[in-house]
């Protein structure tokens, strides 16, 4: 168990959830990065007292109750060149999470992951011995797998915003739709990628570095109460049963074994019947290209870039909920044949594929 830690997004719900479980286990926050938020971000000062504080923006340096405050991209990088931990918990959203993971593996320090984009976009080209993942999803299979011979592994997803609507009334959906998560309150990215399943094509890919396999598949599984489960080799099927808390996972990735109870278990009589259901191409076109890019999983780079770009589009009304994987489809199309020997070119690639999807 690590003495101290970097957490990086502290103020959104990994972070506030990771401070929780340090705080229990008596693990000293050496840094604390955060984005907008500083109100929360000052209070976690007060509480935690981090000899390192990074924020996004430089106009915000001021309102940060804290002597030493780096900002922007390149303060995050320095904090975590700077500091003596040797585990960073990386729980920032989007393509901005994966300098800091490069950086971080880079020093050899164990980096506890909740920041897909670093998997989806680079996986080939990071240490997976230094990766723990904060995932729900991945957490389960870990769990589950226990190291014995598997022949499938498969993940569940909500369904997201739209996932009873029919489907000609989604083609008129709003942003805002959008973020009406039915079964929890998330950042507006991860639940809009919900409301698409790029977020669960994004943790195929992740399962796929992880595990090395393709064999991965997801299902709905709406009530979210099983979030992975394993088929073996010997015909048998597991499953995971958790609530929906990510205090669990963080406390094994911080702890590396968990003997006491994090949360209660499970009430199975209270679940009442579970129903399992398709994800259809008709309602998530972006399922369209999942047995591709689980055999391509290089072009992780291409579907995140033109994701951002489409998501903002959709925030701005420039495109329609289905235009964002119209979108996204098209880029992959367009550049299904690029494939990066190193990050520069991983970093050239996304470039080029915001411009592309920009022009669109």
């Amino acid at each position: 168990m690590p003495s101290s830690i970097i957490i990086l997004g502290s103020t959104g719900s990994i972070g506030v959830n990771t401070l929780i479980v340090a705080e229990h286990y008596n693990i000293t926050i050496e840094a604390l990065v955060a984005g907008n938020n500083i109100d929360l971000l000052n209070q976690q000062i007060a509480v935690h007292q981090p000899k390192l504080v990074a924020i996004a923006n430089e106009a915000d340096r001021g309102r940060v109750n804290h002597p030493r405050v780096l900002c922007g991209a390149q303060g995050i990088l320095e904090v975590i060149e700077h500091s003596q931990s040797r585990t960073v918990v990386n729980a920032l959203v989007g393509y901005a999470g994966l300098a800091p993971t490069l950086k971080a593996t880079s020093l050899g320090k164990k980096v506890a992951l909740a920041n897909k984009e670093s998997l989806v976009v680079a996986g080939e080209f990071i240490d997976m011995s230094l990766i723990t993942p904060i995932d729900s999803e991945h957490f389960g299979l870990w769990y589950l797998m226990n190291e014995r011979p598997f022949s499938k592994l498969y993940i569940t997803a909500s369904g997201g915003a739209f996932r009873d609507w029919e489907l000609d009334k989604m083609k008129d959906a709003t942003f805002s739709d959008a973020l009406k998560h039915p079964n929890w309150s998330m950042g507006n990215k991860i639940t809009i990628d919900s409301a698409t399943m790029t977020n669960k094509l994004f943790e195929l890919l992740e399962a796929k570095w992880l595990f090395d396999t393709s064999n991965i598949d997801a299902v709905i599984e709406k009530r979210s109460v099983i979030h992975a489960l394993v088929e073996f080799v010997d015909g048998s099927t597991t499953a995971h049963f958790a609530g929906v808390d990510m205090k669990l996972p963080i406390a094994f990735a911080l702890k590396g074994e968990v003997t006491k109870e994090i949360l209660p278990p499970t009430n199975l009589l209270g679940i009442g019947s579970l129903e399992f259901l398709p994800i259809e191409s008709t309602r998530y076109p972006i399922w369209n290209i999942k047995e591709h890019i689980l055999q391509n999983p290089h072009l992780g780079v291409v579907v995140n870039a033109a994701n951002e770009v489409a998501i903002k589009a959709f925030q701005k009304e420039k495109c329609s909920f289905f235009g964002m994987s119209e979108m996204v489809l098209d880029a992959y199309k367009k550049f299904e044949n690029v494939k990066a020997n190193n990050i520069e070119e991983i970093i050239q690639i996304d470039r080029e594929v915001r411009q592309y999807a920009e022009s669109m």
